[in-house]
C-alpha cells in the first residue's frame, strides 16, 4: 500500500538511542489519513511519539468499512525501495499486481509479502465483484543496509503456522512465536502475529527480552498488561519482557509486532526508505522519468505521481520525534 499523502514529510527513523530498554506502556493514538478517494486509514507508525518498533516502520489500520456499493481499495501503481510491505486482512480481498509480474488475490489471514529491494512498483485494489466489508492492516518493514538492494520479489503464503492456548488462537505472520515460524522471508530478527481472543479469555504469550514490542488492536475490547487498547490504537511495550499478559473483555483481535531494535538510522519519505537525501531524490527522479521501477500491467488507470520533496534537507535523526 502507498503513502498517498500529497504533503509527504520525511520520517527520520532508526538508531538505538531512543529504544526503551525496559518494559513501558506508551499508548499511541492514530493519525487519520485518506487513502485514495474512498478509504480512510488510521496511521500508527510513524507516530508523533515513536517511529519504529524493531524493523517495523509503517503501520496503517483500516476498516471495517462497508464497501458493498463502493469501489473499495483503489491504489494506483506506485514505487518502493528499501522495505518490505506486509498485507494483512481480517475481511475482504485485495488484488495485488507488481512490476515483477506477480498477480495474487490476498484473502483474510493470508500473508502478502513484497520485498522492494532496489526498486519495485505495484498496485492494490478491491476485486470486482468484492466482499461487502474491508478490514485489515498494511505494514512496512525496513530492510537493513546489507539487504536493501536485493532483487525485488513477492511472496503469497495462504497457509501460516498457529499457536493455540485456552481462549487464544495466534497466526504467525512473520518470524517466530512460541516455537512456530512463518515461511515469510525476513532480513532482521522480528515477529508479527495475529491474536484472536475469546471474550473473558486470559493468556500469557512468551516474548524475547531483547526485542521491543507493540500491540495493535484490530477489534473488540482487550487489556494488554492491564492497559485497555481500543481498535485502531497501539500500545508500545519497550524491551525487557519475557511474557505478554492479555485479557479480553469481549471477543477481540490484536496484532503483536516486535523485533530487535533497528540499529541503523534511516530516512523514510513517501514510499521510499533510504539512508541519504541523494538516494531519495534519485528514487523520485527515476519514478518520475519512468526508469528503474518497471511496469505494472493490468491496472485500469494511471500511475501515482510523486509529491514534491520538502524544501529542507532530509537527515536521519533517530527513532522518536
Amino acid at each position: 500500500m502507498s503513502n498517498l499523502d500529497r504533503q509527504a514529510v520525511p520520517s527520520l527513523c532508526g538508531g538505538r538511542g531512543f529504544v526503551a530498554a525496559e518494559p513501558v506502556k506508551e499508548l499511541l493514538s492514530p493519525r487519520r489519513v485518506l487513502l485514495g478517494e474512498a478509504t480512510e486509514v488510521r496511521r500508527l507508525l510513524p507516530n508523533l511519539g515513536r517511529r519504529m518498533i524493531g524493523a517495523w516502520a509503517f503501520v496503517d489500520h483500516y476498516g471495517p468499512d462497508d464497501i458493498a456499493d463502493e469501489p473499495g481499495m483503489q491504489v494506483p501503481p506506485h514505487p518502493h525501495i528499501g522495505l518490505q510491505t506486509v498485507s494483512w486482512l481480517h475481511e475482504g480481498e485485495v488484488l495485488h499486481r507488481d512490476s515483477t509480474g506477480s498477480l495474487a488475490t490476498i484473502r483474510p489471514r493470508e500473508l502478502g509479502l513484497m520485498t522492494s529491494g532496489r526498486g519495485i512498483s505495484h498496485s492494490e485494489e478491491s476485486p470486482r465483484p468484492h466482499a461487502r466489508y474491508l478490514h485489515g492492516a498494511q505494514l512496512w518493514v525496513a530492510l537493513p543496509d546489507s539487504h536493501r538492494h536485493v532483487d525485488p520479489h513477492f511472496e503469497h503464503h495462504a497457509e501460516l503456522p498457529h499457536v493455540t492456548a485456552p481462549g487464544l488462537a495466534a497466526t504467525v505472520i512473520l518470524g517466530t512465536l512460541d516455537g512456530a515460524t512463518s515461511p515469510g522471508t525476513t532480513y532482521t530478527p522480528l515477529v508479527g502475529a495475529d491474536l484472536s481472543l475469546a471474550g473473558g479469555a486470559e493468556a500469557r504469550l512468551p516474548l524475547v527480552p531483547a526485542f521491543e514490542y507493540g500491540v495493535l488492536s484490530m477489534s473488540g475490547e482487550v487489556h494488554v498488561d492491564g492497559v485497555p487498547v481500543t481498535p485502531g490504537s497501539m500500545l508500545y511495550l519497550g524491551c525487557g519482557r519475557t511474557e505478554l499478559p492479555l485479557r479480553a473483555a469481549s471477543d477481540a483481535s490484536v496484532m503483536l509486532l516486535g523485533g530487535e531494535p533497528f540499529a541503523e538510522e534511516i530516512i523514510m519519505w513517501w514510499n521510499f526508505v533510504g539512508r541519504t537525501q541523494q538516494e531519495i531524490e534519485q528514487a523520485r527522479a527515476d519514478w518520475t522519468h519512468g526508469s528503474r521501477f518497471g511496469q505494472v500491467d493490468g491496472y485500469a488507470g494511471g500511475r501515482l505521481p510523486a509529491p514534491e520533496l520538502p524544501p529542507v534537507a532530509l537527515r536521519p535523526r533517530g527513532r522518536v520525534r
